[in-house]
């Protein structure tokens, strides 16, 4: 876990909040965007703080600190402290940003979105989609391929689908067929347009649909949005059988992009951050 930011005079405080939390990108990403903003007052940190932990957390915050960008578990349990909701926020069910108010409240929104949008916004012009899970990330992924036009998604899970995640794409129009993980590859970039797969597996689970795709050869886009230990089996075995395969590392700096955007007020300096994560992944 990163130290805490000193106390100074002036000094306005953010950070990341999850557990596990060692693992994250998020003070490497902040901390540039500062620098690069000249934003010397402004200071980020990582905390280790699970759902038990979360509401005291945030009730002992002083009025220097002005945002928090949330990781697992934290996404679902971040309305409890919310004043106000984004429409997105609210869409999909989880929250990643927290925005404080003047008067102290907190706003909550959904950069992940934003994140796999900017992601894909190249080659996502196919109408169906690929999603691997069915968690908040999926969720997510799925509000994202609507926002790109998509209108149909294989959801390929290990049992059932979350029924939050099926509702909320009824609600955004998307029309959902349920597949096994074990046979998500079967179909996937049939069409003309080729595949576009968004995997939102932790590691383990993505290391079982990598299996999936031996001895095929699929056309189109996978994104994973994993960006540790890069690349990972999936991200391998994608590329192994013919897809285009784009880094977690690109939806990562993208919504780390929104989050300073949200807090600070200012323009994030994409080039910046991007430097920063290739140096760090490096």
């Amino acid at each position: 876990m990163l130290t805490e930011p000193v106390a100074d005079e002036g000094v306005l405080n953010a950070a990341v909040l999850g557990s596990p939390i060692g693992h994250s990108l998020s003070p490497v990403l902040h901390r540039a965007a500062y620098e690069a903003l000249g934003l010397t007052q402004w200071r980020y940190a990582a905390h280790e703080v699970d759902e038990e932990a979360f509401l005291p957390f945030v009730a002992g915050l002083d009025e220097t600190w002005r945002g928090l960008s949330l990781t697992m578990p934290l996404k679902e349990v971040a309305f409890e402290v919310s004043a106000d909701v984004s429409p997105m926020a609210l869409a999909t069910g989880a929250v990643n940003t927290l925005v404080r108010r003047a008067t102290g409240e907190w706003d909550a929104h959904n950069t992940d979105v934003h994140g796999i949008v900017a992601a894909l916004a190249g080659p996502a012009a196919a109408a169906s989609a690929t999603v691997l899970g069915s968690g908040a990330t999926a969720r997510s992924a799925i509000a994202a391929l609507a926002r790109l036009g998509v209108r149909h998604v294989r959801l390929a899970v290990r049992a059932e689908a979350r029924p939050t995640t099926l509702r909320m794409a009824a609600d955004l129009g998307v029309e959902v067929e349920q597949v096994p993980l074990a046979h998500w590859a079967e179909a996937t970039g049939a069409g003309d347009d080729g595949a576009l797969v968004v995997s939102t597996l932790p590691t383990g689970a993505g290391s079982a649909a990598a299996e999936v795709l031996a001895g095929r050869r699929l056309h189109g886009t996978l994104l994973d949005v994993v960006y540790a230990d890069w690349p990972t089996p999936l991200a391998r075995a994608a590329a192994a059988a013919g897809l285009d395969v784009v880094s977690g590392l690109d939806m990562l700096v993208h919504q780390a992009g929104e989050q300073v955007r949200l807090m600070t007020g200012r323009d994030a300096p994409l080039d910046a951050m991007f430097a920063a994560a290739h140096e760090a992944v490096a």
